[in-house]
């Protein structure tokens, strides 16, 4: 099975709206699970982990939540450029795409579930839901685990909870986390005093990519970063107020950036949107940062023709993976020939934009036409 021709299109997938979508892109709930006697991944002989396969694969495509043909293969039988794009989407971590045989994948028709088989434990499960919805995803994924323990024998102690192969995951084994675009705490120079108010509150903040990650495009991954003596419930409702209250400094930066500095904001949407429209190599990284800027436009209404959703679709089609696939059938590209690409894509969907328009930010009359 193909996965680039299963996955859905780009501008489907950035068409899904949540809760708080302009500032929250996305939920995520993971659990990670093992079997009972059998080996760790990360410590398995090659046997062992293809025996783990074999026994998890089937039971994780039987599952209700993967009706509907599911796509499901081994690490082994994707190509880089197929693991990039999964990359990409946020469906699997890079360290599973770096796995080959003994590991796989399992994902529904919706994309809303992701299981990765023999990442660094057994069982990677994930639920994804657009916006914020932490509680939706959390439910979603609890059905499939509760399913799960039907089937497979799992390894879990009365003293310690589940166990994994990170003593971070030893309990619950919960990862809850949320993708948030947060340009007005960057550009008023708020964003580090707001990761270290939420590092004391025992939360995790990352970039783009997760851990190790650059917060290219203005984007921060929150996440809980242990998972022993608190309920999933308990550590969903903590995270959910957490972010509700990110999502509050977010917009009443926003508002101050315009009400005391409303030049730097134009200018900074301006230029972006100047530079996206007319440039002939553009890197990934600039077209991130420039992209949250006219994101930030189309929030603040200053493109009010354009949706959001246009956006976030230029987000994707910018990246490496997604790019190579939109617009060459050539088995890879070097960086300058991306770059080029890139900034062709840009100008090309650009065209029809209408420059940023700052007298319809609040609802004001529009700026005249020069």
């Amino acid at each position: 099975m193909n996965i680039q021709e299963y996955l859905i299109s780009p501008a489907e997938a950035c068409r899904r709206s949540g809760p708080n979508d302009k500032i929250v892109f996305s939920s995520r709930v993971r659990l990670a699970r093992n079997l009972r006697s059998v080996p760790f991944p990360g410590h398995a002989r090659k046997a062992d982990r293809l025996r783990s396969y074999e026994i998890l694969m089937p039971v994780v495509q039987s599952l209700d939540a993967m009706s509907g043909d599911p796509f499901a293969e081994s690490m082994e039988k994707l190509t880089a450029l197929d693991k990039q794009v999964l990359v990409e989407r946020h469906l699997i971590s890079r360290e599973h795409a770096a796995k080959n045989a003994g590991s796989g994948l399992v994902l529904n028709r919706e994309e809303s579930l992701c299981v990765m088989v023999n990442e660094e434990d057994h069982l990677r499960m994930q639920a994804l839901r657009p916006g914020l919805q932490l509680r939706q995803a959390w439910q979603a994924i609890d059905a499939v685990d509760t399913a799960l323990q039907d089937k497979v024998d799992l390894a879990f102690s009365l003293q310690y909870g589940f166990l994994t192969a990170c003593p971070t995951n030893v309990g619950t084994g919960i990862r809850v986390s949320a993708m948030l675009h947060l340009p007005g705490l960057v550009l008023s120079e708020q964003v580090n005093q707001i990761i270290q108010a939420v590092s004391k509150l025992g939360l995790a903040v990352r970039g783009l990519y997760g851990e190790g990650t650059e917060a290219l495009g203005n984007i921060f991954q929150v996440s809980n970063q242990m998972t022993l003596g608190e309920s999933e419930n308990d550590i969903v409702e903590r995270i959910n107020k957490v972010l509700l209250q990110l999502v509050e400094h977010e917009e009443n930066a926003r508002l101050s950036l315009l009400e005391k500095k409303p030049k730097v904001v134009f200018n900074h949407i301006g230029r972006a949107f100047g530079i996206l429209s007319n440039a002939h190599t553009i890197n990934s990284k600039e077209t991130m940062n420039l992209l949250s800027l006219l994101r930030l436009g189309v929030d603040l209404g200053m493109l009010a023709a354009t949706p959001k959703a246009f956006v976030d679709e230029l987000f994707l089609l910018s990246q490496p993976a997604h790019l190579q696939i939109l617009l060459t059938e050539k088995e890879k590209l070097a960086a300058e020939e991306r770059d080029v690409l890139r900034a062709d894509l840009l100008r090309d969907r650009l065209r029809t934009v209408e420059r940023p328009d700052h007298g319809q930010v609040g609802g004001g009359p529009a700026a005249p036409k020069t």
